[in-house]
């Protein structure tokens, strides 16, 4: 497991673009039949990935952890990205499709997957016990918002949140952009109470999107590529736009899982 350790305002405007990549973006979480962990030290959160190519993989917990089992203190969000998987989850099975989701509660000991799919996950601190409870694609919250005027129109779902399926710590959900469309999270947002993760995904592999970061006054920006995650402070903005459409998962941990619960910046205050 890598750890990254914080990085305050003051960092964000001092340090090179290759340092601040090296505490806050993820590449390379997908290698075949193998688990790749990543722990920030921003509210706690594990992020993590694998490329199931006809193999099974087992959720277990990095000696960093200090955890008889991954889950012993924790609760996690899985997605399957691509293709499908069967999760076993102390013997319940669960079948995924593309853009699933299997939330797994804090307790559940042996966490095994197979299948041909690219499965992403994030994981929070957990003080309290939820059912591991399948959401599929067709059952999750879907709402479409942003305006193709300002080239934002986009379907966001919610999965894991404080209105649907119940978690202690984490949100997750899936925003796929409109074709015409590149931005993200616009209007952007700080949340103090959360840290959040955005996974972008179904991005050509010669188009990138453009991550802005940072305070609202004081942002910089990484250029990101398909399946590459992005970390975000709880103080810092987290939009971007692309060069063609796309789709990203969102995912945050922190001590408050309502959706709503963030402050506003006019685009207008943006620089």
């Amino acid at each position: 497991m890598e750890i990254r350790t914080p990085i305050t305002p003051e960092d964000v405007q001092s340090k090179s673009s290759d340092s601040l990549r090296e505490k806050l973006v993820i590449s390379n979480l997908f290698q075949k039949n193998v688990v790749t962990y990543v722990l920030s030290h921003h509210d706690r959160i594990l992020i993590g990935g694998s490329s199931l190519q006809g193999g099974t993989v087992t959720l277990e917990a990095p000696s960093g952890l200090s955890a008889e089992y991954l889950l012993e203190r924790r609760e996690l969000g899985l997605v399957c990205l691509s293709g499908s998987a069967e999760v076993v989850a102390d013997g319940a099975k669960y079948s995924l499709s593309a853009e699933d989701i299997l939330y797994l509660g804090r307790g559940t000991r042996k966490i095994e997957i197979s299948g041909t799919a690219e499965i992403y996950f994030t994981s929070s601190m957990c003080h309290a016990d939820y059912p591991t409870t399948l959401i599929t694609k067709e059952k999750s919250d879907a709402v479409v918002i942003g305006d193709k005027k300002f080239a934002s129109e986009r379907t966001l779902r919610k999965y894991i949140h404080d209105q649907g399926v119940a978690s202690s710590s984490m949100a997750m959900g899936i925003t796929t952009i409109h074709e015409g469309s590149v931005w993200n999270t616009m209007p952007c947002h700080v949340h103090e109470r959360r840290t959040e993760a955005y996974l972008y995904f179904d991005l050509d592999a010669n188009e990138k999107v453009i991550h802005l970061f940072g305070k609202p006054d004081q942002s910089r920006n990484f250029v990101l590529s398909n399946k590459e995650a992005v970390i975000s402070p709880a103080w810092s903005i987290h939009t971007g736009a692309g060069t063609t459409n796309y789709k990203f998962v969102w995912s945050t941990a922190g001590e408050n899982i309502t959706y709503s619960d963030f402050n506003l910046v006019e685009t207008k205050n943006l620089k």
